[in-house]
């Protein structure tokens, strides 16, 4: 229950009528013109009741019984504040606020749970749901003469879940769909129902209004005055049936934008990566901010690609515009890098084919990418640009450097050489690779938004303890807030790279002949090096699985065998070779004297693979590093 910000009930009447809008009514200035009166109803204050009312009240025009054009004015300022309601809560708000106290003391407004929408046919049993409430504060209800006692009870004893019955009183009055007085048996059986009280209060005056969409009624409104309060006149009704109408078309489309948000926010979801990866020897973060609340999807997107050789691939690119469309063509240019990547070709030739791939999706279709390979072992990374913002890359004593990669033409462009440059990758360095809604708006340039972005890193390394990089989340987190929240206007992707690198220490390669004596040099090899890493625990199933591998690479191959093993977190076994089919998994037959190699990998490995390489294929397998026990 929220209640409304205290104000002079004549304040809040002048800004309710500040704004006339003849044409909200045509039929009322049709009838005052004709000279039409309508009976005084039974338990309706006649004209002295409501000179003493006037009098009581000071004069203000929340007591007062409005005139056609009162009426007039009063509608074409709600419902102007109830269309400008862009969700439900802002919708059902605005008819709360446009209304109390200018038109009741009090409302109640139900809507259906679950709200069914556009077509979808609506669930049973029929269930409403006390979606909000507003009343007067007991201080301005005082000034009026009165009090707030019978509203007040009204408001609080309202039931905040009603199932309906089909045979009820109340859901006979939302099938008529009209506004009605609380004044007859069913009225009031219905208004019962939904306020909950045995007994009504003597002289309630309520208008009991079902809100009709377009297609059924999803709500009722319940506009309620005290006694002390003019009773609602005929035209109320009237007034009644124009606010209900409006709110429930403004729910109808409070439903229908959240619903294609909701797709929007699903679709940009399923073409960004659900998880990152955390490959050996790099931590990675990142973060995705949409343009605006209204346009929740674009063509910003980052990955990371586990690459063989524990390598890894950083991606961050731009589809031009705004829309479900650039999402599609994003989604289709981030699975053609994902296809490319898992041929382990160079950046600028994996640039080269999403070119190509761009201008099959047809005209104008034009991105910027930034594609880069980091290796631990070797702590390099080569990259390639497409008319991408440059890198980023910040040290671990604080300072910041721009890497300098040829920008080249954007994708989509056609005929365009890439060129690819290597650059040292320090362990502990940190590499942003961003979109450029991060560094340009409409406020500032790209040279501007570069500086910024430099200085808030430095900032941040600075706020860090000294010889600790800050923590890659956080620094995300905070990088997002150069971009401001007023000038922003385009999509922001960030990807943030924490090179830990693979020391030379835990690095063991040795290139073996492709012939059978070379699995005994392999096994030798592996009980060397897990001795000298003490990992002794690991030495049997790690030389039974690397035997295998091994000895089905030099079975088939015709150069010599690659094995390298990486001791970090996880033990990584290599075996590359030069056929280029790669590896089945499938059960053996009792009379079958091999074809079990794949099946002792599966079982005994953390994790197993195989990808394709340039020259051939690269099989591996993870091995979990017992973690050491600490003595007394």
């Amino acid at each position: 229950m929220t209640d409304p910000t205290p104000s002079q009930p004549a304040a809040r009447m002048a800004d309710a009528t500040a704004h006339a809008d003849s044409s909200a009514i045509p039929h009322a200035r049709t009838e005052a013109a004709a000279g039409t009166h309508h009976a005084v109803r039974p338990g309706q204050p006649n004209g002295e009741e409501r000179a003493a009312v006037r009098e009581r009240a000071g004069g203000t025009g929340a007591d007062l019984a409005m005139g056609h054009s009162e009426r007039l004015r009063f509608l074409g300022a709600a419902t102007r504040r109830i269309a400008r309601g862009l969700d439900l809560d802002e919708t059902i708000l605005g008819l709360c606020r446009a209304t109390v106290p200018a038109f009741c003391d009090a409302i109640l407004v139900y809507l259906r749970h679950p709200l069914p929408v556009g077509d979808e046919q609506p669930q049973n049993p029929y269930v409403l749901r006390l979606r909000r409430t507003d009343r007067l504060p007991d201080a301005i209800a005082a000034q009026q003469g009165g009090g707030a006692g019978p509203i007040l009870h009204l408001v609080t004893d309202a039931v905040p879940r009603v199932e309906l019955s089909h045979t009820g009183a109340l859901a006979e009055v939302l099938r008529a769909v009209r506004p009605v007085f609380a004044d007859t048996a069913l009225a009031r059986a219905a208004l019962r129902e939904l306020v909950g009280t045995g007994r009504l209060p003597e002289g309630t005056r309520a208008i009991v209004a079902p809100l009709r969409g377009r297609r059924r009624v999803t709500g009722v409104a319940v506009f309620l005055r005290s006694p002390e309060r003019v009773a609602f006149e005929q035209d109320d009704l009237q007034v009644a049936q124009q606010l209900s109408t409006h709110s429930a078309l403004g729910v109808d489309k409070a439903l229908l934008y959240d619903r294609e948000a909701s797709i929007a926010d699903d679709l940009q979801r399923t073409m960004l990566p659900d998880d990152l990866p955390q490959p050996t020897g790099v931590r990675l973060a990142s973060r995705y901010l949409p343009s605006a609340e209204s346009a929740r999807v674009g063509g910003d997107w980052y990955d990371a690609i586990p690459l063989p050789g524990s390598r890894v691939a950083l991606v961050v690119g731009d589809v031009m515009g705004h829309s479900t469309t650039s999402a599609a063509i994003m989604g289709q240019l981030r699975t053609t890098v994902q296809t490319l990547a898992g041929l382990d070709l160079p950046p600028q030739e994996v640039l080269h084919h999403l070119d190509e791939q761009a201008q099959r999706l047809g005209e104008n279709r034009m991105a910027t990418c930034l594609y880069a390979v980091y290796d631990p072992v070797a702590h390099k990374i080569t990259a390639a640009n497409a008319g991408h913002p440059p890198p980023v890359l910040l040290h671990t004593d604080g300072t910041t450097e721009l890497v300098e990669v040829p920008p080249n033409a954007p994708i989509g462009v056609g005929g365009v050489d890439f060129q690819a440059v290597e650059f040292d990758a320090p362990t502990g360095a940190t590499l942003l690779l961003y979109t450029d809604g991060l560094v340009e708006s409409r406020n500032r340039d790209i040279g501007l938004g570069l500086d910024l972005l430099r200085a808030k890193l430095t900032e941040i390394a600075r706020l860090t303890r000294p010889g600790a990089a800050p923590p890659l989340q956080e620094l995300c987190e905070e990088l997002l807030d150069i971009a401001g929240p007023g000038d922003r206007d385009d999509d922001i992707a960030l990807l943030a790279a924490r090179f830990e690198g693979v020391a030379s220490d835990n690095v063991v390669f040795r290139r073996l002949q492709a012939e059978p004596e070379s699995v005994r040099a392999a096994r030798r090899l592996v009980r060397e090096s897990l001795n000298h890493w003490d990992l002794a625990d690991l030495l049997d199933p790690v030389e039974l699985l690397v035997s295998e591998v091994v000895t089905n690479a030099v079975r088939y191959a015709e150069r010599p065998v690659t094995l390298r093993l990486l001791r970090s977190d996880v033990l990584r076994c290599e075996v590359g070779d030069d056929v280029p089919q790669l590896p089945r998994l499938r059960q053996a037959g009792p009379e079958e004297e091999g074809g079990r190699g794949l099946y002792l990998v599966q079982k005994l490995a953390r994790r197993w693979g195989a990808t394709r390489l340039g020259t051939g294929k690269l099989v591996w397998f993870e091995m979990t590093v017992p973690t050491p026990t600490r003595s007394g």
